[in-house]
């Protein structure tokens, strides 16, 4: 009986042994393919800066099909009315990319910005969200402000830096 148990023992951890080493171990950072449609944008967020107000700001997000099966953007919702987006209307094949233009009007608007687009599309992962940031300046200070953004310059073979404002010679 001792024989018969340890005999079964031995051959179930034998078993184990045998699985584990057929098992394919990914590396942490390796992509894995998506069942279905998936996004993999090249940037999720755009920082414009600091701008005037009245002054529109544009961006394309760029993306990818990283899943198995063509992606459907079917809307684009936007945090604010200031935010409009125009998308691919067509279906995204696995593999291929496609695009999301983003322009934000900043008239009317003051302050540090954040929109927020939310794309709901047929992905697997649910909606995605991209956005756009940055600070809109009061056109009355927005002159005075750029004269006091400067420019950094550093010499290759010295610590000696050479600042220059902007609109000014040196």
């Amino acid at each position: 009986m001792k024989k018969a148990l340890v005999l079964a023992l031995s051959l179930t951890l034998a078993g184990f042994a045998a699985q584990a080493q057929t098992s394919s171990v990914q590396p942490a950072n390796a992509k894995q393919k998506v069942e279905g449609p998936a996004f993999s944008f090249a940037e999720s967020k755009f920082d414009f800066g600091k701008i005037k107000q009245g002054d529109i700001v544009e961006h394309v997000f760029k993306f990818k099909n990283t899943g198995t099966a063509p992606l459907i953007i079917s809307n684009i919702g936007v945090s604010c009315g200031c935010t409009t987006p125009d998308w691919s209307k067509e279906p995204i094949a696995p593999g291929k990319s496609g695009t999301i233009t983003a322009k934000f009007n900043s008239a009317g608007k003051m302050g540090m910005q954040n929109k927020v687009l939310t794309i709901e599309s047929n992905a697997t992962g649910g909606n995605a969200m991209v956005s756009l940031v940055g600070e809109v300046l009061d056109p009355a200070a927005a002159p005075a402000a750029s004269e006091a953004a400067a420019d950094v310059k550093v010499k290759a073979k010295d610590s000696d830096v050479k600042v220059k404002a902007k609109g000014k010679k040196s």
